[in-house]
């Protein structure tokens, strides 16, 4: 992506108008779904597709496989590390979630994931920190700071 290009982007989701920042948030999940082309978004829709019809075995050998065929594919991670989280295998969420934000440090989704793996696992400090986190790419994302009163009221 034009660095120019992902600077508008991310300075649209700090955008007052509220359809300025949902065209932004859209835009850059389509850039993290679409970085491989085609043959990229087709295995994550089939992973998503196995993991929807039930079959998590699949759905997380189609990502393992995606990611050893292509390690800089930052939404394979990230689409792992919610097949991951929905499994309760916190711990591997959160290796993935960290994976994905070394290739793409402003992927708010990830962070959101971190922020909950964490959190499942009592840690709310950390939990915290990665809800901050994702604020400063989304400020106006409001669950983001609904969880980090949560966290905080955990912490006293």
């Amino acid at each position: 992506m034009n660095p120019h290009h992902l600077t508008r982007l991310l300075d649209a989701l700090k955008a007052a108008d509220e359809g300025i920042r949902e065209q932004a948030t859209a835009e850059l999940w389509h850039t993290w779904f679409h970085q491989k082309g085609v043959a990229g978004i087709e295995r994550l829709v089939q992973s998503q597709t196995q993991l929807n019809g039930g079959d998590v075995r699949s759905a997380e050998a189609e990502l393992t496989a995606l990611i050893q065929a292509q390690p800089d594919f930052a939404e394979a991670w990230n689409r792992r590390a919610v097949l991951y989280y929905i499994q309760q295998r916190y711990r591997d969420a959160i290796a993935d979630c960290q994976m994905t934000l070394e290739l793409v440090p402003y992927h708010f989704g990830a962070l959101h994931g971190l922020g909950l793996s964490y959190m499942a696992l009592g840690q709310y400090a950390a939990a915290i920190q990665s809800f901050r986190q994702a604020l400063e790419i989304q400020p106006f994302a409001s669950v983001n700071q609904r969880l980090i009163l949560e966290c905080t009221a955990q912490l006293s």
